[in-house]
């Protein structure tokens, strides 16, 4: 768990027990103790094959956008598993462990969401103990796995969500509570439905730590359309903003006089305000209309003292003012022909020169807009989306009840990655999370636990996302409007605001079609015209993924009898992997006298008698600083006695018996 006890804890029916599932490729699951060596087993990672595809080349006719350009990933992985056994496999295989473990940057889970509800290809019918078990046992592996600067976003509806919220409290700290986003799933709810219809579902996200940045969303047009350049400035599109700051007690060298240029007027920040820009960097600005400007003292502590609501007596002194110097009807000539001419200075004369100063903020490296925690279906999709996703890609199959749109994934993996960086989904459904993910440039990794699921669905769509055949979802951009006209639209009118206008302008000349002669009815849908942008391609296709399966498992468990015994498909391969996993060993297929190695120590597993001539012999292959262990169903008597008495590190270990005895010490458990 996260750091101190948490104020408020969950507590439910067997929180103390683990879960192990009690069908194959079901949501089935029994109660065992958490030393159980059914529950304690890792099961290693088969490699089935490698998928690869190649990325398309351009077209001079299409367009494309920055990300069509990025290199496809190919270091992915998509498993057939368990979630529970998949996630043990990741923490917990020295191969995979080293790879992930503190290094996935967002994890992104939809969850069975514990409805009773029975689909063609997907199960959640959960009783609320067992889900919520279920759940806190991969919440602690998830965490083990986020990257310091990582974040965790679980999709659920409203039957869990209450109870989801405390247990990520208890496992991730509530301290590292980021957002509760509310997701718009659908624009239509049905009438005929009993009660409040759910319109919404709920994301909750939670930081690893501190170390969480959210990335900004895209700059839309219309945020974009509150800035213009009237004056034709040099650097840009620009907009009104405040030229002072709270604080002028605190901040009296910002307190000061400037004298307006045109008028000679001295203008101050207003009481309680000081003046945002350093008076050197105001200096300069004030000089652009014309170079008398300079600093000169004009003894105005009465005033300053007024401003900063202090006594004339406790002002600091000797606050220059930014003032003409010489001949002022020069410099007012000077200024005037500044303003006609354009390209004003950032401190600039409002009311046509005559009123006082305002400051310019240029659009040019402007952030863009800050994700909110709340998702439009307009801005990310709804599940009809979703669902018609599916069906192009499948055509004639019965999609899943609850799909997930890719703009929605979109948003999560921008706001929580960069290209490069690892996404995880351990329920992966369809796919969805990794197909985004890789039409993004990230790199992914995904387990599903149903096979006819992963049979269907999940790998035939990252097939066709890497051989170019997906072009739905995300992988053409939405045409975007944009505007139309001659001289440009009306300042601050975005292309979609006209869009509006312009329908609206549409239904009233509809209903008075005499108005549409109208001289200016024609020049306001002149002034107002927008066109849509053709798509522009995001995916090229290209990249791979691994396709993997868990081995099966080698060791049960008689409760009865406290018995641990190996499976029938406990034998080679399987055997020496599932050995080499559970003792902490990394695999050397390529050493011809060993099977895995830990630091300075290597491991051979027999696969029948150890005698003390096959310990003495494999002995012979290590060098002075090397030590080994060795793991064999059968051991004959007196092998552990001459273990002890070699003059190089030798462990007896056998098989099944002392497998989970040795193994307690690592890391994961």
């Amino acid at each position: 768990m996260a750091g101190a006890k948490q104020l408020l804890e969950l507590t439910w029916f067997n929180k103390d027990k683990a879960l192990i599932p009690s069908e194959e490729g079901r949501y089935a699951y029994e109660w065992v103790d958490p030393k159980d060596p059914r529950y304690c087993e890792t099961r290693a990672l088969v490699v089935d094959e490698v998928v690869t595809g190649e990325q398309s080349p351009k077209d001079k006719d299409t367009q494309y956008s920055e990300r069509a350009d990025l290199d496809p990933t190919g270091d992915n992985l998509l498993i057939l598993g368990e979630s529970g056994d998949v996630l043990e496999a990741l923490t917990r295989l020295p191969e995979l462990r080293e790879k992930y473990l503190g290094k996935i940057k967002c994890i992104y889970i939809d969850p069975p969401f514990n409805t009773a509800q029975t689909f063609a290809n997907y199960e959640d019918n959960l009783e609320h103990s067992v889900w919520l078990t279920m759940m806190r046992d991969r919440l602690v592996h998830l965490r083990k796995l986020l990257s310091d600067d990582g974040s965790i976003w679980v999709h659920l509806d409203d039957v869990e969500n209450h109870r989801m919220r405390v247990l990520m409290d208890e496992v991730f700290g509530s301290g590292n509570f980021v957002a509760e986003v509310v997701w718009e799933k659908t624009y239509s709810p049905r009438n005929d439905s009993k009660g409040i219809p759910a319109v919404t579902d709920t994301i909750l996200v939670y930081a690893k730590s501190g170390g969480f940045v959210p990335n900004r969303l895209t700059r839309t047009a219309e945020m974009d359309a509150r800035y213009s350049n009237p004056d034709n400035d040099i650097r840009g599109p620009w907009k009104v903003a405040d030229p002072t700051a709270s604080g002028s007690s605190t901040h009296q060298g910002m307190v000061y006089a400037i004298e307006h240029p045109l008028t000679g007027e001295l203008i101050y920040p207003s009481k309680g305000r000081h003046w945002a820009q350093g008076q050197s960097d105001v200096l300069e600005e004030m000089r652009r209309y014309s170079n008398q400007y300079g600093l000169a003292d004009i003894h105005d502590e009465a005033k300053r003292a007024e401003l900063c609501g202090l006594l004339p007596e406790e002002v600091r002194p000797n606050v220059q003012a930014v003032i003409i110097q010489g001949d002022k009807a020069a410099a007012h000539e000077d200024a005037l022909e500044i303003f006609k001419a354009g390209n004003w200075p950032r401190l600039w004369l409002t009311s046509g020169g005559k009123g006082g100063l305002s400051f310019k903020t240029y659009l040019e490296g402007k952030p863009g807009k800050a994700p909110v925690s709340f998702l439009s279906y307009k801005d990310v999709g709804h599940t009809d989306t979703a669902a018609k996703e599916i069906r192009a890609l499948f055509p004639g199959t019965s999609a899943f009840s609850t799909p997930k749109p890719e703009r929605l994934l979109e948003r999560v993996i921008h706001i929580a990655t960069n290209p490069g960086d690892i996404v995880l989904d351990v329920f992966a459904g369809s796919g969805t999370t990794a197909a985004v993910a890789q039409k993004m440039g990230r790199r992914w990794v995904t387990c599903e636990l149903v096979e006819d699921t992963f049979n269907r669905f999940a790998r035939p769509r990252l097939e066709k996302v890497i051989n170019g055949e997906d072009q739905g979802g995300i992988s053409i951009q939405k045409p975007e409007r944009v505007d139309a006209t001659e001289e440009g639209l009306p300042e601050g009118l975005s292309p979609e605001a006209a869009q509006k206008f312009n329908s609206a302008l549409n239904k009233v000349l509809a209903a008075n079609p005499e108005l549409k002669a109208e001289a200016v009815v024609k020049a306001l849908k002149t002034a107002t015209r927008t066109k849509n942008q053709k798509g522009v391609v995001n995916w090229r296709g290209g990249g791979g993924f691994t396709v993997a399966h868990l081995a099966p498992q080698s060791f049960d468990y008689v409760p009865e009898l406290g018995l641990v015994t190996l499976t029938e498909a406990a034998t080679g391969a399987t055997l020496v992997n599932s050995v080499a996993a559970n003792l902490n060993f990394s695999l050397t297929p390529d050493n011809r006298h060993f099977d895995g190695k830990r630091g300075s120590m290597f491991l051979k597993v027999v696969e029948g008698r150890l005698d003390k001539d096959k310990a003495e012999e494999l002995l012979t292959h290590l060098d002075d600083s090397e030590g080994v262990t060795l793991a064999a169903t059968e051991l004959e008597p007196g092998v552990r006695q001459f273990a002890r008495t070699t003059d190089k590190p030798c462990q007896i270990v056998h098989i099944p018996n002392d497998i989970f005895t040795y193994s307690v010490t690592q890391e994961g458990k």
